[in-house]
């Protein structure tokens, strides 16, 4: 290990408590000091770790930029509710690092000052929406996931402001189908950089019965899109649906926003795919389609998903399949045409291969890998 002739070693951290809320301010702080004592004793083997898992550590001040100096073949780094004090910053430079996972963790902010190899990049619930992330030299970032709650008070954010200084290629945003974070933008110099590269676009867990044609101003910022997935659901799996708690902690009910297209002939060269979990015959769904089949020049094919199957989740709205009958099917061909030439194909029913990975995950291999020690 002190020589690195060990091509890769996973080291992890495993509480067992998943629960952030139950975990006591006096126990992160107890296991992240056990965690340094062992590290403070093994600097050589840690300088040999290529992956770090830890979760559930408070640690002190100076401790994780000590690891990350130590851990000089570090190539994934994934932190769960691991900080250096609630509302402190993380600062984040390494040499070799390529992916990053930060979730739940009580920060204000992540500064990524200096990360010349990082190409993926996890952020899950963040605790400020003014200024969370700042992104320096990161040349190389391509994969980016972001994934949080926002409530009533919260401020939507620009993508352009939150991404600024990179250019992507995959970008995943997650909403736990409470309110849209997002604020459309008109393009700007800076959103047509960040958005430049953009290959495909996954949007997780929209709310139900909102207006979509928000989200066609991602089209109009990235020029060179082909897929763009989405899943409208009010998973009730993972939402708080006691009416008396959404009012107490501040749980917005308009959980849409509004959006105007820039130009009525916008027209989109690039996309050929757009696959849509959730879907449904309403009218907010079929105008929706609608205006992509005319954007979208070169559309190939539409995939239209009434639901997801996950077979542990008690939500059985969301776990059926397509039930309609051909005649149900050829009238919805028809409410989505009519009046517009497309040569997309239209499918329905039985899910793709690959469809439901691509939306349920990005591109990264800590996520992908099944959890446990090393």
């Amino acid at each position: 290990m002190a020589a690195h002739l060990v091509d890769n070693v996973k080291f992890s951290v495993m509480t067992g408590k998943y629960e952030i809320i139950d975990i006591a301010e006096d126990d992160l702080v107890t296991s992240a000091r056990n965690f340094m004592f062992f590290f403070d004793a093994c600097p050589s083997a840690f300088g040999g770790f290529t992956t770090l898992d830890l979760e559930n550590l408070r640690f002190g001040e100076s401790d994780i930029s000590n690891v990350l100096i130590t851990c000089k073949c570090l190539r994934h780094l994934r932190l769960f509710n691991c900080d250096s004090g609630v509302c402190s910053t993380l600062q984040i430079e390494h040499a070799r690092l390529k992916e990053l996972s930060i979730v739940q963790c009580m920060v204000e902010r992540v500064e990524l000052r200096w990360l010349p190899q990082l190409t993926t990049m996890v952020f899950e619930g963040w605790l400020q929406f003014q200024d969370p992330l700042f992104i320096g030299h990161v040349p190389l970032l391509e994969v980016v996931s972001l994934t949080n709650l926002a409530l009533r008070y919260d401020k939507t954010v620009f993508l352009s402001e939150f991404l600024s200084g990179s250019s992507i290629r995959d970008l995943k945003l997650a909403f736990n189908s409470e309110k849209i974070w997002v604020q459309p933008e008109f393009p700007t110099p800076c959103l047509a950089f960040v958005f430049s590269q953009l290959r495909f676009v996954n949007l997780l867990h929209l709310p139900e019965g909102h207006d979509l044609t928000w989200t066609m101003y991602i089209l109009e910022a990235a020029p060179l899109l082909k897929e763009l997935y989405m899943t409208v659901w009010d998973h009730a799996c993972n939402m708080e649906m006691d009416e008396t708690k959404r009012k107490e902690e501040a749980y917005s009910e308009d959980k849409g926003v509004e959006w105007e297209l820039v130009a009525a002939d916008f027209q989109h060269h690039s996309l050929v795919t757009l696959v849509i979990f959730g879907f449904e015959s309403e009218d907010c769904f079929v105008s929706y389609v609608r205006r992509v089949l005319v954007a979208a020049v070169n559309l190939e094919d539409v995939f239209l998903y009434s639901g997801l199957k996950y077979r542990s989740c008690p939500d059985k709205k969301k776990l059926v399949r397509y039930p309609w009958t051909e005649w149900q099917r050829i009238s919805l061909n028809e409410r989505l045409t009519a009046g517009i030439e497309s040569g997309a194909i239209l499918h329905y029913g039985e899910m793709r291969p690959g469809h439901l990975a691509k939306m349920e995950h990005p591109k990264c291999s800590m996520l992908k890998a099944k959890r446990g020690f090393a």
